[in-house]
């Protein structure tokens, strides 16, 4: 008899939850505790000629600053190691930070970023995707902005077009996303008696988080400890790194306890968002409504940086051309940079997009041939074995199951 598969189970934490007990980031206090705050870009693209934080240290109150000298390793990411934990040559979206100040309360640290002077030589800004991918485009790293190109190729589309007795083309866009979890990004790092550096961030990812951590601060991963307290929401917005590095550094400089709190300003203006999607879907169709051919290309707006970007793509990229039966499908998938604030991870890594594209597009041809929508897709959908254009074979039992019942719960 099972035990645990198909049972209720009560949640851990609830009843701290309902009586206010449960203890997140923001909660986290420590005795002479300084608080950061960060001085970011004014310009979405410039050269930084010159950082002079000399009137900082003026203000009372102010323990720490740090700038990209500071800095041990100054660039991370996961499969591009692209961002700066601060902007050095130059700034490439809003999001940049140039500073970091850590003082004895949040007024005080805000107080001397005013006075820290940042001289800028402003550059053209590249904000189009489809812009950026052109040759004489400016770029926002060196070499070029089409950051990743996924391709995925099955059978023979220009065979399959051929075979075709109707063909339909369409383009459709969405929208960059803000994750708005009510908690905001906060992190508080102190330094243990035997120099180890303790992290508490709001993350789904510690164990990700502490191998950059490492190798931000050119220290070996025992050295450094991430801990994570109760998350007030993340969804995909609490999966990169951010400003860990930070209050690390600052800890490390002060000998105190530093924690960080983003305001919602910032949580609009320097979080990542769900990346922007143009995607180009081109069908073949036969008269009786049998889907033969499709070529889709996708452009993903990833912003100045890579991040989760490359798997975002890589995961929408797959399923791409929806659970239908196609003999001939051909994908590209181009990752750009832009000068836009950095896109990530965000629910569903891509794929809520391409499934609004490809179902708003299967309307769209049972429409052509003359099919109701219900009809059309019972006839190109997955069999019990389906083949995904990668080759993956999944047991499609359940999609044509679940499709039955939301037609019976709909009332179709």
């Amino acid at each position: 008899m099972l035990r645990i598969i198909g049972q209720r189970l009560p949640r851990h934490d609830a009843a701290l939850q309902v009586t206010g007990k449960l203890e997140y980031g923001e909660d986290l206090v420590r005795p002479n505790m300084l608080h950061a705050k960060a001085l970011y870009a004014k310009y979405p693209h410039a050269t930084i000629k010159r950082i002079d934080a000399g009137g900082a240290w003026e203000v009372p109150g102010v323990e720490g600053i740090i700038t990209h000298k500071d800095v041990p390793v100054n660039r991370f990411g996961l499969s591009h190691k692209d961002q700066p934990v601060l902007a050095d040559d130059k700034v490439r979206s809003w999001g940049d930070a140039i500073a970091v100040v850590a003082a004895t309360t949040p007024e005080a640290a805000s107080a001397a970023l005013e006075k820290i002077k940042v001289e800028y030589e402003p550059l053209p800004v590249t904000c189009d995707p489809l812009t950026a991918m052109q040759d004489d485009s400016t770029l926002v790293h060196e070499g070029t902005n089409i950051a990743a190109h996924l391709k995925i190729r099955h059978g023979d589309v220009e065979q399959g077009f051929a075979q075709a007795d109707v063909v339909v083309e369409e383009v459709f866009t969405t929208q960059r996303v803000e994750h708005c979890h009510l908690e905001p990004h906060v992190a508080l790092a102190e330094v243990e008696k035997d120099g180890r550096i303790v992290i508490w961030t709001s993350t789904g990812r510690p164990f990700q988080y502490v191998t950059q951590l490492a190798r931000i601060l050119n220290l070996s991963m025992n050295q450094v400890a991430v801990k994570v307290p109760a998350v007030g929401g993340g969804f995909g917005g609490k999966n990169e790194v951010t400003i860990e590095p930070w209050v690390a550094l600052l800890a490390k400089q002060t000998g105190k306890p530093v924690r960080m709190v983003w305001s919602r300003q910032e949580e609009f203006f320097v979080s990542t968002v769900r990346h922007p999607y143009r995607m180009r879907y081109k069908s073949g169709l036969t008269k009786d409504g049998r889907i033969v051919a499709r070529e889709i290309e996708i452009i993903s707006d990833s912003g100045a940086y890579v991040g989760l970007g490359k798997a975002t793509l890589t995961k929408a990229a797959i399923h791409a051309a929806g659970p239908y039966r196609i003999d001939h499908v051909k994908i590209d998938a181009y990752l750009v940079y832009t000068n836009n604030i950095a896109a990530g991870a965000m629910r569903g890594f891509g794929v809520p997009q391409v499934c609004f594209a490809h179902e708003c597009h299967t309307d769209t041809l049972a429409q052509k041939v003359g099919l109701d929508p219900v009809d059309f897709r019972k006839r190109n959908l997955f069999d019990e074995r389906g083949i995904m254009p990668t080759g993956q074979e999944i047991n499609a039992h359940a999609l044509r199951t679940t499709f039955a019942r939301a037609l019976e719960l709909s009332g179709w």
